[in-house]
């Protein structure tokens, strides 16, 4: 399980016999993880708020012989993620893991020119969405202390900007879940595997232009959820994000090193140290 330090512990994470809650299974990446998690032995129930699609999945699924099931709702209703948790508890006796996957596109506009109310409906889909999940389960999972675990689908938006220009209510969206899950990571009880997944261009129905170059979902999910055994935390893919990660990092480390180098003493400011001082000296 991951620890209050952020690094996975020894304990990989087995999904035989599990259910697994998947938000916007019914196409896309969320069906292909569903693909995988169920052919490795665990039960699937998926949540979208169109009952055709839901409904053609679980036909597929039920093909292959995965054990699946569909509830239908909207990740920007509370109420309906409170209304899946108990679905999850009636029909399988549990839900042990939470995959925050739904998500919307578009809102390509400047950040100037964007419309608010177009903007804020990207954010109740995909950050309030994810969050209203993971705080719907992770109360359950607290609450009964069994293995358990807290996906969300991030984005290599999470960690730059990966569109030439426009599209700030999305990109803000992804950067701000990651952030989330960050802390989630520190504050959440041992018994709750925690991870962020980062799709690069992957096809689905979410992607604005269908590309040739644009990963097929089911090699996407094969690499993730080999991930998702091993018990990491970022869940990555696509291996050209470390040219914008570093191309973003050497302009932050570059303004450091000319406006705030470091000297002796600097740590005295650090958050993290100060509250470590605060806990030790309390312990004393």
């Amino acid at each position: 399980m991951t620890s209050r330090n952020g690094q996975r512990g020894e304990n990989k994470m087995d999904f035989l016999g599990k259910t697994a809650v998947i938000t916007g299974g019914a196409t896309g990446i969320g069906f292909a993880l569903a693909k995988q998690i169920g052919r490795a032995g665990a039960r699937i129930i998926i949540f979208e708020p169109r009952e055709n699609r839901l409904r053609e999945a679980v036909a597929a699924l039920k093909s292959e012989g995965i054990d699946a099931k569909f509830f239908i709702g909207d990740v920007a209703r509370p109420e309906d993620l409170e209304a899946l948790a108990d679905f999850a508890w009636a029909e399988n006796g549990r839900g042990d893991i939470i995959i925050n996957n739904a998500g919307i596109s578009g809102g390509r506009k400047s950040v100037i020119d964007m419309d608010m109310a177009e903007a804020r409906n990207l954010y109740d889909v995909n950050f309030w969405g994810a969050w209203h999940g993971i705080s719907t389960f992770a109360k359950r999972f607290r609450e009964d202390g069994l293995s358990s675990a807290i996906y969300a689908t991030g984005s290599e938006n999470s960690l730059f900007n990966a569109l030439p220009s426009t599209g700030g209510a999305y990109v803000s969206g992804k950067h701000a879940l990651l952030g989330l899950m960050d802390v989630l990571r520190k504050e959440a009880p041992d018994n709750i595997e925690l991870g962020i997944i980062i799709p690069g261009w992957v096809k689905s129905e979410i992607s604005e232009r269908q590309v040739e170059e644009a990963w097929d979902a089911d090699d996407f999910a094969k690499v993730i959820f080999k991930q998702m055994q091993a018990g990491e935390f970022y869940l990555v893919s696509h291996p050209y994000n470390v040219v914008r990660m570093e191309e973003r990092w050497a302009e932050v480390y570059a303004a450091f090193d000319k406006y705030a180098p470091r000297h002796e003493g600097d740590d005295a400011a650090d958050v993290q140290l100060w509250v470590e001082r605060m806990r030790a000296a309390r312990e004393k």
